[in-house]
C-alpha cells in the first residue's frame, strides 16, 4: 500500500476518523437520493453532511469510554430513522417532521402496512452498523489516539453547521418537505421547533371580515340567516358518519354488476350529494377530518391539531348545537388516547364520549371492533339518551375500512373478479362494501325507531385510503379497469358527501368544489342555527365559487380551485398545474400567483382564529 499512498497523505486518509466520517458521508448521501432525489454532491457535502457529522463529532467528544460503541450506536440510530422517514413518506407522500416521528407510534396506517413499504434494499442502512463499523473497530482497535484529531474537525464543521442554520431561518417554511431539501433536514427541524414555540409566521394577525374571506374565494357575502337552505331542516336529529378511508369513486360504482356501496347509493334518494368535495386533513388523519367537521378551522398540518390543544374549551359545532338544546355523543370504537382524543372530546364539549372503554370489545377487525359491533352499541344508546333530550347530535367514526383493508372471508360481500383476489385495491374495495352494509342496518334501525324522517345524516370519507407506496402497478392497472381512467389525484382526494335529509332532498347531485372543511357550516345552515365563531369554510348550498387549502398531503402553496388543481413543487416533484375536471396538464397559468397567495391568506387567518383567546 506504501507504494500508492505518501505516508502523510496515508496517515490522514486512514486513520478511523476520517474513514468513519466517509461512512458517514456515504450514508447520508444515500438518505438523500432515496428521500429527496437529490444527487448535488456539494449541496449535500455543504448543506446536508455537516450538521449530522457535527452530531457524531460531539457525542465521540463527550464519550470519555466505548466511543466506538457511541459511534456504532449514533449510526444505528440514523439508520432505524433514515428508515422510518423512508417507510412513512413512501406511505404519505411526504416528508415526516420531528412531530411525525415522535408519533410514529400512533399512525396505525404506517404499522398495519409496512410489510407493503419496504423493499430489501432498504436495510442498505444498517450494513455500515452490521458489518462496516465492526471490521473497522477490529483492524484499528491497537491505535489507541485515533480519535485525537476530531477535534480539527468540530471547528470547521460547527461554523459551516451553525452558518446553514442561520441561513435557513431566513426562508420561509411554506411546505416542510421541499424545504428540507433546499436547507437540510437537520435545519427544517430546528426551523419547525422555533415556528411552533415562538414563530408566528403562519399566523395572518389581521382580521378578515366575511366578506373579505367570501371574497379571497371568489364569491360575493351573503348573511348566513339569509342563505337559500337556512332553517329548513329546522329540529331535526343530527347523526353524522365519518368513514374511515371512503373515497368518492366507490359511489354507484359497479363491479361485475355489483354495487361497491349499494346501502349509500339507495340513501342518495333522500339526499344531496356532492361529488366534489376534497379531503383536507394534515398529519393527524381521521383526528383532523373530526377536528375540521366540528370547528370549520384548518388544521395545523406539520403537526396532528389533537397535540396543539390543551383541553380547554374551543367553540365548534358541538358547544352550539347544545346552546341550541342538543344532547351530544360521539363514538369511536378505539382507545380515547389514540390521537389524544382524550384531550379532544372535552375540548369539543360532548356530552357522552363513548370509546373502547365502553363499545364492546368483539369481532375484532384490524385496529378494533368491527362496524357491527359500532352500529349496534349506537342503537342501544339512543333510546335513553332521547329520553334525556329532546334532539341528539350523535358523532359515528367507523374504523374497519381501515388500512390494510383485509377483511375475513365471511364478511367479504364481493364476488370479486379472480385478478382482484389479494390485492390492495380488492381489500380495500371488500372493507368498503363491508361498511356499506353496516351503516344500511343503522339506517334501518333509524326507520325502526322512527326517527329516520326526523333525521339529518352527514355522511362523508375521512381520507384516502388508496395512495402511497402499497399501491402498487397492478392495483394502478385494475383501478384504470374500474375507472376508466388511470387514478389521479382528483380521484385520491375527493371524498363523498351525502346530506339525507328525507322529504326534503329528493337525489340532487351537486359537482360544485367544496372541502371538509366546509360541511360545519352547511350542516348548521340547514339547521338554522349560527355559530358563534367565524367559521372558514361556507355553505356548500349557496356559494359557486370556492379555493380549498391543503396542508401535508400536497406541497405548501398549492391549491384547489374550481377549475385548477395546483402542486407547489416538492422534494421530488417540480410544480404542476392541471385543469380540474380532465385532470389533464395546463399551462394557463392566469392567476395562479394570486390564488397560491389567496389560499395561503386564508391558511394563515384560520390560524390566527385558532389561537385566539377563548372569551
Amino acid at each position: 500500500m506504501n507504494k500508492f499512498w505518501p505516508k502523510e497523505v496515508k496517515s490522514v486518509i486512514f486513520k478511523p476518523f476520517t474513514l468513519i466520517m466517509l461512512i458517514l458521508l456515504i450514508k447520508i448521501t444515500a438518505f438523500q437520493i432515496v428521500i429527496f432525489d437529490n444527487k448535488s454532491f456539494p449541496h449535500i457535502l455543504l448543506i446536508e453532511f455537516p450538521m449530522w457529522a457535527l452530531g457524531l463529532t460531539i457525542f465521540i467528544l463527550i464519550s470519555k469510554k466505548r466511543k466506538w460503541l457511541t459511534i456504532w450506536l449514533y449510526n444505528f440510530g440514523l439508520s432505524v430513522l433514515f428508515i422510518v422517514v423512508v417507510f412513512y413518506t413512501r406511505y404519505f407522500s411526504t416528508v415526516p417532521s420531528y412531530y411525525d416521528v415522535k408519533q410514529i407510534y400512533q399512525s396505525n396506517s404506517v404499522k398495519g402496512t409496512v410489510a407493503l413499504l419496504g423493499t430489501p434494499y432498504d436495510f442498505l442502512f444498517f450494513l455500515d452498523v452490521a458489518l462496516i463499523l465492526p471490521l473497522l473497530w477490529y483492524f484499528t482497535k491497537s491505535d489507541r489516539q485515533n480519535f485525537l484529531h476530531a477535534k480539527r474537525w468540530t471547528i470547521g464543521l460547527t461554523y459551516l453547521g451553525f452558518a446553514t442554520t442561520v441561513l435557513a431561518f431566513f426562508y420561509p417554511l411554506v411546505d416542510v418537505s421541499y424545504f428540507a431539501k433546499k436547507h437540510g433536514y437537520i435545519q427544517s427541524q430546528f426551523v419547525q421547533m422555533y415556528e411552533r414555540g415562538f414563530g408566528t409566521a403562519f399566523a395572518q394577525n389581521e382580521h378578515l371580515s366575511d366578506e373579505e374571506l367570501a371574497k379571497l374565494k371568489g364569491n360575493v357575502y351573503v348573511p348566513f340567516a339569509e342563505q337559500r337552505t337556512y332553517g329548513i331542516a329546522k329540529d331535526r336529529h343530527v347523526f353524522v358518519i365519518q368513514v374511515e378511508s371512503l373515497q368518492e369513486f366507490t359511489i354507484n360504482q359497479t363491479i361485475e354488476g355489483q354495487e361497491i356501496t349499494p346501502h349509500l347509493n339507495d340513501l342518495l334518494k333522500d339526499s344531496a350529494y356532492f361529488n366534489n368535495v376534497y379531503q383536507q386533513i394534515g398529519a393527524g388523519n381521521t383526528s383532523d377530518a373530526e377536528w375540521l367537521m366540528h370547528t370549520s378551522l384548518y388544521p395545523e398540518g406539520m403537526d396532528p391539531t389533537v397535540n396543539v390543544i390543551d383541553g380547554s374549551k374551543i367553540p365548534s359545532l358541538v358547544r352550539t348545537l347544545k346552546k341550541h338544546g342538543y344532547g351530544t355523543a360521539t363514538y369511536h370504537a378505539d382507545d380515547i388516547t389514540y390521537w389524544s382524543r382524550d384531550k379532544l372530546y372535552p375540548a369539543l364539549g360532548f356530552d357522552y364520549v363513548f370509546t373502547s372503554s365502553e363499545i364492546p370489545n368483539k369481532k375484532l377487525i384490524g385496529f378494533g371492533p368491527a362496524d357491527e359491533i359500532l352500529f349496534n352499541y349506537v342503537v342501544s344508546q339512543l333510546s335513553d339518551q332521547l329520553e334525556t333530550h329532546e334532539k341528539m347530535y350523535s358523532n359515528i367514526i367507523t374504523l374497519t375500512s381501515h388500512t390494510p383493508f383485509e377483511m375475513p372471508a365471511e364478511m367479504e360481500y364481493l364476488d370479486l373478479p379472480e385478478e382482484f383476489n389479494g390485492t390492495y385495491v380488492g381489500n380495500y374495495l371488500q372493507s368498503v362494501r363491508y361498511t356499506d352494509e353496516q351503516i344500511g342496518w343503522f339506517v334501518q334501525k333509524l326507520k325502526d325507531l322512527g326517527i329516520y324522517n326526523d333525521s339529518i345524516l352527514l355522511i362523508y370519507g375521512d381520507h384516502s385510503g388508496l395512495h402511497g407506496a402499497p399501491v402498487t402497478e397492478t392495483d394502478q392497472e385494475l383501478l384504470k379497469k374500474t375507472l376508466g381512467h388511470r387514478y389521479n389525484l382528483h380521484d385520491r382526494f375527493t371524498v363523498p358527501v351525502l346530506f339525507t335529509v328525507p322529504d326534503i332532498f329528493m337525489g340532487e347531485t351537486y359537482s360544485r368544489l367544496g372541502g371538509q372543511i366546509d360541511l360545519m357550516p352547511t350542516l348548521l345552515n340547514l339547521l338554522g342555527v349560527e355559530h358563534d365563531k367565524q367559521m372558514i369554510g361556507h355553505n356548500l348550498f349557496q356559494y359557486e365559487n370556492n379555493l380549498l387549502g391543503m396542508r401535508y398531503y400536497m406541497p405548501g402553496g398549492s391549491f384547489i380551485s374550481d377549475n385548477i388543481l395546483y402542486t407547489a413543487p416538492s422534494a421530488k416533484q417540480p410544480a404542476s398545474l392541471y385543469n380540474r375536471k380532465t385532470m389533464k396538464k395546463s399551462k394557463n397559468t392566469k392567476g395562479l400567483q394570486k390564488k397560491s397567495n389567496n389560499t395561503l391568506h386564508i391558511l394563515q387567518y384560520s390560524d390566527y382564529i385558532r389561537k385566539e383567546p377563548i372569551e
